[in-house]
């Protein structure tokens, strides 16, 4: 498995994921911002052409595409927090880098974990396949642990989020 990162940019913790696939940078990119395949795997469709400016609601808050370059680049503000999906061509394939530059360091290991269980969800996608949600996140607790050592952070944030969703309540950190 490859883990992500967590660099800084910009003054703030920002978490990096890179990942080579073996399909063409435009498959990707139609993988990354069409909404009805960006709901295959991510965990929130946003319903957008994408457009620079362009505003979106997705599960419960407001987003603004800041960047967009057809098969390179698209990038967007979602509740305060920059992120964005960069493409290159890659031997047979393409290197696909996506970065969350996040608010709050202490639960870096909670949402790598979140974003690793969802691109795990990628690859089967883009293959024709389909990894669903409940098998992605099986390892959750495991590679939790992991971030939580690799960024030095407090784990119990993350545990405690991960508890309340086996209990079936509302997550809150």
């Amino acid at each position: 498995m490859t883990y992500g990162t967590l660099e800084t940019i910009g003054g703030r913790p920002a978490l990096r994921f890179e990942r080579t696939l073996t399909h063409p940078v435009e498959r990707v990119w139609r993988a990354v911002s069409v909404p009805a395949e960006i709901e295959c795997w991510f965990p929130a469709a946003a319903d957008w052409t994408p457009a620079t400016g362009e505003t979106f609601e997705a599960a419960g808050a407001t987003g603004e595409v800041t960047d967009v370059v057809p098969g390179r680049r698209l990038a967007w503000t979602y509740a305060g927090e920059p992120h964005s999906f960069d493409l290159a061509v890659h031997a047979d394939g393409c290197r696909l880098t996506f970065t969350h530059v996040i608010t709050d360091r202490a639960l870096a290991a909670q949402t790598a974990t979140g974003w690793e269980t969802y691109l795990s969800r990628l690859e089967p996608h883009l293959t024709g396949g389909y990894l669903s949600e409940e098998q992605a996140h099986k390892p959750w607790a495991d590679i939790h642990e992991r971030y939580a050592e690799m960024f030095g952070v407090d784990p119990t944030p993350g545990r405690r989020f991960a508890e309340s969703l086996r209990a079936g309540q509302s997550p809150s950190t």
